[in-house]
């Protein structure tokens, strides 16, 4: 008996056990990982949030530099006339960012100097090159900003990326998720007080017609092509948007990071009279069962046009929104040169960070007051002066249209 005893081995666990021990670890790891991914989203969030701030405090540091506020449409004169659309490798056009302006103030003093002198370095490092090779340099301040062999406008910036929007590479240059307010009004949006089409002569000219036009329909925190200062925010800085957060485009037809070109400058007044014209098009334009993309035969912008895809430019496309549609919705448009309805938009749950102009960051809901999205916008040709029709929303995104910001 003892011989038997001695050679029993030691108890091992049963089938069942192991596999009730493998399902409590499953049931363990299913309610952590939800917990997990929820705390990385909130530290993405917090980062971009932070981002934001750094952004907010560039402008007032500019602006205490220079007592004016970064202009939204800056950079030089081509040597001879062209549209302000028009690619440029001799100048930059007057088509530049705000963002261009704040480098040195957000700690990119060396990639401000690369922009501010001419260069002499390329992409593809082709050495035959019209421009940016010895005798021939890319000039100060750049050529226009769709240019992909000048390195600054393909350099992206972590200081301008939201953590959470996984858009990296080509078709981009450097991608933004951070654009200027450009007030509740999409008529015309490159256009300011300059005359800057049809060829004009340079350097480009203030014209009557067209400041008229800008005073009536550019109500935002920045004036394409003009400078101005905090005094000009009547609302007060604390009341009014400067800045709001973008999601870059992923090439998945999503409606709020490409827009919908209904056609030629002829169809601008049906988006002008109706804001929401491209969500209650009969076709329909959105995909009925996926409400956030466009239908695939849908007539998109380029590749190349995804928001956010160009930090460095202007164009409302791609560095600008406006405080019509409530945040997250579609893009509409007639051409990403000229007029994009775009909103703010991101990868954040239910909403979207905007930057004040006193530096404080604010996130919106997509439930936030947006008064009727189907009122006919504000330009000369339809009450000038008006307060938004578009609510809260409108409200702050408004020089003048004296909303408080305790309803926010």
């Amino acid at each position: 008996m003892r011989s038997r005893l001695r050679h029993r081995g030691p108890a091992g666990f049963t089938l069942v056990e192991l596999l009730v021990v493998i399902a409590i670890i499953g049931v363990l790891v299913g309610l952590l990982l939800p917990a997990v991914q929820a705390a990385r989203e909130a530290a993405r969030r917090m980062s971009c949030s932070n981002n934001f701030k750094q952004i907010g405090l560039a402008v007032h540091n500019y602006h205490s530099a220079y007592q004016q506020l970064p202009i939204h449409g800056a950079g030089t004169h081509p040597t001879s006339g062209r549209n302000i659309w028009l690619d440029r490798n001799d100048a930059s056009n007057r088509r530049l960012s705000f963002l261009v302006g704040i480098l040195p103030f957000m700690e990119q003093q060396a990639l401000w100097s690369q922009i501010s002198n001419p260069s002499t370095v390329r992409t593809d490092g082709n050495a035959s090159a019209v421009r940016g090779v010895v005798g021939n340099p890319w000039p100060a301040m750049g050529p226009t900003p769709e240019e992909i062999n000048y390195i600054p406008w393909f350099t992206n910036i972590p200081a301008l990326r939201c953590p959470s929007d996984p858009g990296v590479g080509l078709p981009a240059l450097g991608r933004t998720n951070y654009a200027a307010n450009l007030g509740d009004c999409f008529l015309d949006g490159r256009d300011g007080a300059l005359k800057v089409r049809n060829n004009e002569p340079v350097p480009y000219q203030a014209d009557s017609a067209f400041a008229q036009a800008a005073l009536a329909k550019n109500r935002g925190f920045f004036k394409i092509h003009q400078s101005s200062r905090f005094r000009d925010i009547l609302d007060g800085l604390s009341n009014t948007i400067c800045a709001g957060e973008i999601a870059t485009d992923l090439g998945d037809n999503d409606a709020r990071t490409i827009g919908y070109d209904i056609g030629g400058s002829s169809d601008q007044s049906s988006i002008l009279q109706n804001p929401a014209f491209c969500s209650d098009d009969t076709t329909p334009l959105i995909n009925p069962e996926r409400p956030q993309f466009w239908n695939p035969s849908s007539n998109l912008y380029d590749a190349i046009a995804g928001r956010g895809f160009r930090w460095a430019d202007y164009l409302p496309n791609f560095c600008g929104f406006y405080t019509v549609r409530p945040p997250n919705s579609e893009t509409c448009g007639i051409s990403l040169t000229s007029s994009t309805l775009g909103s703010t938009s991101s990868r954040h749950q239910g909403g979207v960070h905007v930057l004040m102009g006193d530096g404080a960051v604010k996130f919106v809901t997509e439930s936030i007051d947006a008064g009727n999205s189907r009122a006919p916008m504000i330009w000369s040709g339809n009450n000038p002066g008006a307060a938004s029709p578009y609510g809260l929303w409108g409200g702050l995104g408004t020089r003048a249209a004296r909303e408080l910001i305790e309803d926010f």
